[in-house]
This record gives structure tokens, C-alpha cells and sequence, in this order.
């Protein structure tokens, strides 16, 4: 990390293959921010794109070798494919070329008060909510966040202060690439086995995380893994948050109303504020609290923390409502693993709905396989379980797994090929009253837009 840190302070012209992408768009709006002259190109229009755009950056559209002229730096993002013209042209350029997650280590490195989350589940929601926090009380943060945020529209800032809200994630330990200064801690669980193979190695790298952070360390203190995680560190705060009443923050007086949680907020015995959430599911009390947590820690007055985090209500693809057609709510929700889907399909079971319905896209085949009882087990929740076939990403299907083997567990569950099909089924036997909410990390919020699309040209033949 040292070299990038020691290049960006000579170069001056950075080069961004698939600069559109929502991890890099905030990165080259940072970057941007300090003066440094951007180039980037992408293969599709996009939001983030012309957010790009609107700050005078040129952007090629279309990956090709001669993109890359006049570079001193180039950054890529970890999507692309290794035979990428524009990608092989930047390795073989003698040009410094690095991966996104090391230009965002750089980053992190820049601010003197970085606040990174991670966590196995949670980390977009509580980045979410502190971001939301920071700027309704004036603290200005600069941000990378893993989805939308509706209040800024975007999943990244530029602030003027040196709080940064950075959101760390442990895939292929791109976390331990980062500068923490505090370290929020949610969860600690199975996921990502095809690269760390047994839980102990998970544990192990956020072991590293939290010897690496140089401030704070906010964790959960009812997680056991998480406290397995932080034996032997030493030298930091340590705040802790949790139900119990035996963590520094915690909740008391819960109410769930239509799956809403309502409670009151206390540190340390003292009354800091009552909660009413803006989004489903008892497990974002933890969230809530994780976040005040960290605001609080941060110089944030609390109760101006807790009537900022109650304007909140849910990031891009958290249980976001997508529209209601002929009294069927449509919603999307990133769940893509057994432990999120359940809390996201209790929450929905609660809130009223005649019927729910989950159309599930699994994602990565070793999840799949790995987990497969754990998936068959939480898809029994809903009223009605919809599938597609698995989206293999980044993985090819070495492990022989399929969508049917999982629907032969859940009974009276179906699956198609094609998002048109899911579309076409949900369409013709969702009714008034129901919930319809797509589920997983690829690109089922397609199916959403298709099924949407089919009701409003049912409106339009009337």
C-alpha cells in the first residue's frame, strides 16, 4: 500500500477502466475532489455515470486499448474479465495499475478519522445510517458506502472534514487492504467459504482487521464470534453494543409494531433517547444501535443522532419498496445469504401481507451447495418461494449444483430459467394484498423491473 500512497503523491492524471461502477464512482468523486485530473471509460450509461460526467471527467465508452494514453496511474475495477482489451493493455503498459480495493486502501489512508464497517451482514445498512447521522448533525463525512443512499442519492460523498464512513467488506480480505482508525464490528458468520474454507479463517482475518484499526473498536458484544475475534487485541477503545444489558450500548423496552422495531436506546445505564425505526426487522436494532454507537463515539450528540437515524429510512436494495400495482407491493432486497433472508422473510411475514412471495436468486454455486439445507430451511418462511437458476458469477459450477435440488427441499416452491418466466408466474398469481419482494446479490432486481413493467401495461389497457 506504501507505493500507492507514495505514487499519488507524483502523479497527477489517474486513468478509471469501468469508472461508472458503484464502488468506483466515489472513489474518482474523492480523488476528484483533490485535484487530481481523471480519465475513465465504461462499457453502459448508468447513474454513476453521469454523475461522472457532470464533474467534467471524460469517459470512453467502450473498453479499448488506447484508452489508457496519456495515463500515470490506472485503477480497474475487479469485475472485469482478465482478457479485458483495456485491462491487458494497463498490465502490460509498464503504466502502475492496481485494483480498486487498493486505490480505496489509499483513500482510507487520506482521512484521519476513517470509520470502516464490517461484519458479515449489515454493513451497507449501518454505513447507511452513520453516513445519514454524520451529515444531518454536521459532521460532513466523505463516504463509500455498498449501496444507494437515498438522502444523497448516491453510495458515496465528498465531505470537508477528515470523517470518512468507509464500508469494509471481507471478501478475499479486501478489508485488510484499508486504514481503519475505528473498526465497527457487526457479525461475525459462514460466508465466503470457497475462499477461507472454515469459519476459523474468518475469525482470523477480522482478527487482523482489529489489530490493524488505531482508535476504536465497536463490535457486537452479544456475537461470539466476534468476541472470538477480538481476543489479544489490545491498546483500543473498546465499545460494545448488543441486547444484552451488559454492553455499552444496548435496547431496552423493545416493541415490534408490524415488524417495526421500537425501543429505547441506553449507554451504560443512562437513557439516551426512544427509537422508532423506518425499517423492517428486528434485526436492525443492532444496526441502530451499532450506528449510534459509532456517532456517539464520534462527538455526535445523541439524541440529534437518534432523531437523524429515525429520518432513515433504508438504503438501495434494503428491503427498498419498488412500487405498489393493483395492491401488490414490490420490493428488492440484497439477502443472499440463509442468515439475511431470514430476518428479511420474518420481517415480511409480519407486516401484514396476505401472502408473501420470495423470488430467490442464488448467488455463487459454493454458497449454493455449501449451505444448501440452511437456504431450503429459511425459504419455508414465506407464503409462496419463487426461483431462478443459480448466478454463477465469478465461480463455474465445479460443485454440479442446481436450482431444482434445492426447490425438491422446499415444497410447493418453483423455479424457472429466465427472469421473463418468474416475471410471467408472479404476474399471473400474486393478488391484491401481497408482497412481492426479489432476493440476492446478482441482478434479480431485473426481474422486479420486468414484473413491474408487465402491471403498468396492464394499466395502460385500461
Amino acid at each position: 500500500m506504501t507505493k500507492i500512497r507514495e505514487l499519488l503523491k507524483t502523479v497527477k492524471r489517474i486513468h478509471f477502466i469501468g469508472i461508472g461502477g458503484s464502488g468506483m464512482c466515489p472513489l474518482a468523486e474523492i480523488l476528484h475532489s483533490q485535484g487530481y485530473e481523471l480519465s475513465g471509460s465504461d462499457n453502459n450509461e448508468s447513474d454513476t455515470l453521469s454523475r461522472i460526467k457532470a464533474m467534467g471527467i471524460p469517459v470512453a465508452m467502450g473498453q479499448r486499448a488506447e484508452n489508457i494514453e496519456g495515463a500515470e496511474m490506472i485503477v480497474y475495477t475487479a469485475a472485469l474479465l482478465k482478457d479485458n482489451p483495456e485491462l491487458v493493455a494497463a498490465l502490460n503498459s509498464g503504466i502502475p495499475t492496481f485494483e480498486r480495493s487498493e486505490m480505496l486502501g489509499a483513500v482510507t489512508e487520506m482521512f484521519s478519522n476513517c470509520i470502516c464497517v464490517c461484519g458479515t451482514h449489515g454493513k451497507t445498512t449501518v454505513s447507511s445510517m452513520l453516513t445519514q447521522m454524520l451529515i444531518e448533525t454536521g459532521n460532513d463525512p466523505s463516504a463509500v458506502i455498498g449501496g444507494k443512499l437515498p438522502l444523497i442519492n448516491s453510495n458515496g460523498r465528498v465531505g470537508n472534514t477528515e470523517n470518512m464512513v468507509c464500508e469494509a467488506c471481507e471478501f478475499v480480505d479486501t478489508f485488510l487492504k484499508l486504514y481503519p482508525d475505528v473498526a465497527v464490528i457487526l457479525n461475525i458468520d459462514e460466508d465466503h467459504l470457497d475462499y477461507f474454507k472454515t469459519l476459523e479463517n474468518i475469525i482470523k482475518s477480522f482478527h487482523k482487521f482489529a489489530q490493524m484499526t488505531t482508535k476504536t473498536i465497536i463490535y457486537n458484544g452479544d456475537d461470539a464470534n466476534t468476541l472470538t475475534a477480538l481476543e489479544g487485541i489490545e491498546g483500543k477503545k473498546m465499545i460494545s453494543f448488543g441486547r444484552n444489558k451488559s454492553n455499552d450500548f444496548y435496547a431496552e423496552n423493545v416493541e415490534m409494531v408490524r415488524a417495526f422495531a421500537h425501543f429505547d436506546a441506553y449507554r451504560k445505564g443512562e437513557f439516551l433517547g426512544h427509537v422508532e425505526l423506518n425499517v423492517p426487522g428486528e434485526h436492525n436494532i443492532l444496526n441502530a444501535l451499532a450506528a449510534i454507537a459509532a456517532a456517539v463515539n464520534n462527538g455526535v450528540d445523541a439524541k440529534e443522532a437518534i432523531t437523524a437515524l429515525q429520518h432513515f429510512a433504508g438504503a438501495g436494495r434494503r428491503f427498498e419498496k419498488l412500487g405498489t400495482y393493483f395492491g401488490i407491493d414490490i420490493a428488492d432486497d440484497y439477502a443472499h445469504h440463509p442468515a439475511e433472508l431470514k430476518v428479511t422473510l420474518e420481517a415480511a411475514m409480519e407486516m401484514g401481507y396476505n401472502k408473501v412471495w420470495a423470488v430467490f436468486q442464488p448467488f455463487t454455486y459454493s454458497r449454493t451447495y455449501m449451505l444448501m439445507d440452511d437456504f431450503a430451511e429459511v425459504l419455508k418462511i414465506p407464503d409462496r418461494c419463487v426461483m431462478t437458476e443459480i448466478m454463477g458469477s465469478r465461480e463455474r459450477n465445479t460443485y454440479n449444483v442446481y436450482t431444482s435440488q434445492l426447490a425438491e427441499k422446499i415444497p410447493g416452491s418453483v423455479w424457472f430459467n429466465t427472469f421473463e418466466e418468474v416475471a410471467q408466474y408472479v404476474f399471473e398469481n400474486a393478488e391484491e394484498g401481497d408482497l412481492v419482494i426479489t432476493l440476492g446479490c446478482g441482478d434479480i432486481y431485473k426481474a422486479a423491473k420486468i414484473l413491474i413493467n408487465k402491471y403498468k401495461d396492464k394499466l395502460s389497457e385500461k
